[in-house]
């Protein structure tokens, strides 16, 4: 028997991470711009701190300049500074508090700001636990392409969270996160073709999608592969192989 999958609930955020390392020339340039109110530069200036980027790691640090440049409106520190909060880092944590950041944040478009007060809302963390509330800000993040975001819409969607269950809707945004490589999406996508939900029964594709996953370390999907096997012929083993390679090669990209 297929195993059935439980309810999903998906933070995997971390600040911007720089792929350079700032020569201190540049620091000290981003730091007189900071002092000098520039929000843009107080933020990359936090950022910095965080990452341990050509300066000692500084958390407390970080904050405060997360919070010079939130406090102006800077969109991106709103988030990072509600990400400090949630996770305790530089200050106590205060999920209360995080939620008042990641609100300004998502209020002004922020994807990643958008999908963790979703997140929020959907825990109940420092707010009254709210799953319409939770799909409301998953479904802007989404739009925008946020992968975690589509991951845990579908999942809404799938499990009646907030909204009716619609498995069409749970499809598309499992696919689009599939789509973009997000390993437990694609698990979803071959338990809905395993089960014929939202789309006919296929188990090639099932077991396309599950191998996918597998490859990326999901033993959920392992386990699946195995059971599926028995109820396929060798013929649909090798044209679902033959699917995975290609579907790789395309970087997940309209495997369907």
């Amino acid at each position: 028997m297929i195993k059935a999958i439980t309810a999903a609930l998906l933070l995997s955020l971390s600040m911007t991470a720089f792929s350079q390392t700032f020569t201190p020339e540049q620091i000290a340039e981003y730091r007189a711009n900071a002092e000098a109110g520039d929000a843009k530069a107080q933020s990359t200036l936090g950022t910095i701190y965080v990452n341990g980027n050509g300066v000692p790691e500084d958390y407390a640090t970080a904050v405060k300049w997360y919070t010079k440049a939130a406090e102006q409106g800077n969109a991106e520190a709103q988030f990072n500074l509600g990400l400090m909060y949630q996770k305790g880092e530089g200050v106590p944590q205060d999920y209360a508090t995080a939620v008042k950041w990641y609100t300004k944040g998502a209020e002004q478009e922020n994807a990643d700001a958008q999908y963790s007060l979703g997140f929020m809302y959907d825990g109940g963390y420092g707010v009254p636990q709210d799953d319409a509330t939770a799909v409301k800000w998953y479904t802007k993040a989404a739009e925008q392409g946020d992968v975690d975001a589509q991951l845990n819409l579908g999942n809404m969607y799938y499990n009646a969270k907030g909204v009716p269950q619609d498995v069409a809707t749970a499809l598309k945004w499992f696919t689009k996160a599939a789509e973009q490589g997000n390993a437990m999406a694609q698990v979803y996508l071959g338990v809905m073709y395993a089960k014929g939900e939202g789309v006919p029964e296929d188990n090639v594709m099932a077991y396309m999608w599950w191998n996918l996953a597998a490859v990326q370390g999901q033993e959920f999907a392992r386990g699946n592969i195995g059971k599926l096997q028995d109820s396929m012929t060798s013929a649909q083993i090798e044209e679902a192989q033959t699917l995975s390679r290609e579907c790789l090669a395309k970087d997940y990209k309209n495997c369907v």
